[in-house]
């Protein structure tokens, strides 16, 4: 546990420190956000507020992840701590590679399209086809890794079965089946955190919230394993989850209203994409639903709108995201993000509350 927290510490002090050296560098190369012109009026003093922030944290993230590993190679084992206890989570496991490798790599995508927003100046990157075909190839990738690379007791990180608390038996849905539903999983969640970025610390409040339950939910693991025999690394799982939230609240700090710098693609889609990672490790895919509850709603109502428009040329929302139609409708942005955090911990509080509720029946 000692390592969690000093890994979260750690990644929170390098993005508190980092980002306002990333806000000057970006402002001398002009990297700035394009602001659409079809949005509320009250986004265009976000244009040229410098973008691509996600470096910061995928950056800080990773270091700090490397460094604990190093200080847990060197620091030696307390005598008073089990054998066991003492040796999980000391050396960079295949699992926390994976998970971090996940986050690097859709982060890449999201860099690709930030670049080339920056590049032609414009609000819109990579085509949409080049930008999905690079996430369902990260995905596809992540998956295929997740469930044909076993540890030394047979575990791998993904599995055959679609799983809510734990694998459902009689959803086996083979390893062809579970590596395109994992790249599923990584593709929508992805895409439903970018959706999500739209207003001033909206995301990255979220997505602490989402991980910081992940790293709860892989440290209880962790601790019952007589439980959860089936999960991989589950001390792994709960560090980077841990470290990648301590990050994140880092940037939050200068990513609050009014922010000093946005995430773009390059941290959303990264965000997004371990999150499914980190649900797909746990063994809580179906469970993400309700912890992830406000991407949930921000997809579900996009699709709404553009099924509506379509079929019958009418609009629900005054526009989607559904953050931009609470604007529309006078919300101060501020009141906006507040309250949705609100719904994002709700989601939270839930998804975590029926986690416990299901160990309390099996023991």
């Amino acid at each position: 546990m000692r390592s969690v927290l000093v890994g979260a510490a750690l990644a929170f002090l390098l993005t508190l420190a980092g980002t306002p050296i990333a806000i000057r560098y970006l402002r001398r190369l002009k990297v700035g956000q394009e602001v659409r012109t079809d949005g509320p009026q009250s986004h265009a003093s976000k244009q040229g507020t410098p973008q691509m922030g996600g470096i910061v944290f995928i950056l800080a993230s990773v270091v700090s992840y490397l460094l604990i590993h190093l200080y847990l190679a060197i620091v030696p084992c307390d005598p008073h701590e089990a054998r066991a206890a003492c040796s999980d989570g000391r050396d960079i496991s295949l699992s926390g590679v994976l998970l971090l490798g996940l986050f690097v790599a859709m982060g890449v995508v999201g860099f690709l399209d930030d670049f080339i927003k920056v590049r032609k100046r414009r609000s819109l990157g990579l085509n949409k086809r080049g930008k999905l075909i690079g996430q369902i190839l990260v995905g596809a990738i992540f998956g295929v890794l997740a469930v044909v690379l076993p540890n030394a007791k047979g575990h791998t990180i993904g599995s055959e079965k679609i799983s809510f608390i734990h694998d459902v038996d009689w959803l086996n849905i083979t390893k062809f089946g579970a590596i395109v539903f994992i790249a599923f999983v990584v593709v929508s969640t992805a895409n439903a955190v970018n959706l999500t970025d739209g207003l001033d610390g909206l995301a990255t409040g979220s997505s602490v919230m989402v991980l910081m339950a992940y790293s709860l939910i892989g440290y209880w693991e962790f601790r019952h394993v007589a439980v959860y025999p089936d999960i991989r690394d589950p001390l792994e799982i709960s560090l980077v989850a841990a470290i990648v939230a301590g990050a994140c609240f880092g940037f939050l700090w200068w990513n609050a209203s009014p922010a000093k710098i946005f995430m773009g693609d390059t941290g959303a889609l990264g965000l997004g994409a371990l999150i499914a990672g980190l649900a797909v490790a746990t063994k809580t895919q179906l469970l993400l639903i309700i912890i992830g509850g406000l991407f949930v709603i921000i997809v579900v109502t996009e699709i709404m709108q553009i099924v509506s428009f379509r079929a019958f040329g009418r609009r629900i929302f005054r526009m989607v995201p559904l953050h931009h139609h609470f604007e529309l409708a006078g919300w101060p942005e501020i009141n906006i993000v507040i309250r949705f955090w609100m719904v994002a911990a709700i989601g939270v509080a839930i998804g975590v509350g029926v986690f416990y509720a299901d160990f309390l029946r099996i023991l």
